[in-house]
């Protein structure tokens, strides 16, 4: 078996190969794009272990380099310790001690996603991409009546709010600037609408969308993201994994026995956590079982708001993975019914958690690299 460690760019990338004793065998820079590197590793041999460093691109050179190796191992660049903090940073360097790390079987690793589920992700985040763009267009429009010292009247992006801005009386160059910014707002709304009838029947086609909705506040929008990105909820070996890869649970300073919580890790896709937020909103709003976890975390101290919905959308994403795993859809149940603040009745039935984690469940390390 080789251990092939890969420092990919456009242009050139740079290889690294160990043997079974983690002796380094071949090391070379390989001119020229992605091709290139995939000839290179079609002229050996032996069985292959590959790794790489996830970045643009990373699940397309998966599935070109799957029929090549026994196994292909994609890091996490950010978790990446070893390279993410060196002082000495260079292409050699890096290929080598992905090589090394994959000796070891100590690469973070990164779930690829199919073909299918990599579009629909693109999809979700091209809509965030135009939506935003939008929204930049809507306060251009507001810097324009501010600066005429005008109130704007209630639905400013109805037909009449729109009517009420083209009669506007204006100077000639301000009319032409807010008559271009309603229409490349009306641009992306027409662009959006395009987009969000692509998702539609994309998410028709998966069970799980509609089951995630029939919990009170949650839309199709925050459900299609959920499903997206989770792809198999049997890679999470609990509920509170998901909560954890979406970073919505807090950072952990323990030393002395004394344990320190901050802010969120925000790791994971921001998209799923600012729709979980959005859908949290709506929940407490409609949802007896949120509105009551909510309310217990605020403790009735304004200051605390922040706080609360945070908490209420990690909970709310747990309960999502949690009924994606069961496949239970969402029944009303009485808020004092749930225990602790976990899962309501309605959608428990999760398999429990190991006793032993992955980490101690793993076999002692015996191989050893020098870095």
């Amino acid at each position: 078996m080789l251990y092939v460690g890969l420092d990919v760019h456009t242009k050139r990338s740079s290889i690294c190969i160990l043997n079974g004793d983690g002796k380094i065998v071949k090391q070379e820079l390989i001119k020229g794009r992605w091709p290139e590197v995939i000839d290179r590793l079609r002229g050996f041999t032996e069985p292959m272990s590959v790794c790489y460093e996830a970045s643009c691109g990373y699940g397309n050179l998966h599935d070109r380099m799957a029929p090549l190796v026994k196994q292909i191992t994609v890091a996490h660049p950010g978790q990446l310790r070893l390279i993410f903090k060196s002082k000495k940073k260079h292409d050699r360097v890096d290929a080598q001690k992905l090589a090394k790390l994959l000796y070891l079987d100590e690469v973070p690793r990164v779930h690829v996603p199919d073909l299918d589920v990599r579009g629909w992700r693109k999809l979700i985040e091209f809509r965030q991409k135009l939506l935003a763009r939008r929204v930049a267009c809507k306060n251009q429009i507001r810097a324009i009546i501010r600066a005429q010292g005008l109130a704007a009247p209630r639905g400013l992006w109805g037909k009449k709010g729109i009517a009420w801005l083209k009669e506007l009386p204006l100077q000639s160059s301000e009319k032409l600037a807010l008559e271009m910014t309603l229409e490349e707002m009306s641009d992306y709304g027409q662009k959006i609408a395009r987009v969000e009838k692509e998702l539609a029947a994309i998410a028709s086609c998966h069970p799980g969308v509609a089951l995630l909705m029939t919990i009170p506040g949650v839309g199709i929008r925050t459900a299609e993201a959920f499903c997206a990105y989770v792809d198999d909820i049997k890679r999470f070996a609990s509920s509170r994994q998901v909560g954890s890869y979406f970073g919505l649970v807090p950072c952990l300073d323990s030393s002395a026995g004394k344990d320190r919580f901050g802010h969120i890790t925000c790791d994971g896709p921001p998209t799923v956590r600012k729709l979980l937020s959005e859908a949290s909103w709506m929940a407490i709003r409609h949802n007896p079982a949120l509105r009551s976890f909510f309310k217990r975390v605020m403790r009735d101290d304004p200051d605390r708001k922040k706080i609360a919905l945070v908490a209420t959308a990690h909970y709310l994403c747990r309960i999502m993975a949690a009924m994606l795993r069961t496949g239970e859809a969402w029944r009303r149940s009485d808020p004092s019914e749930q225990k602790d603040g976990g899962v309501p009745p309605a959608v428990q039935g999760a398999p429990p958690r190991p006793a032993t984690s992955s980490v101690e469940s793993k076999t002692p390390l015996q191989k050893s690299v020098v870095f």
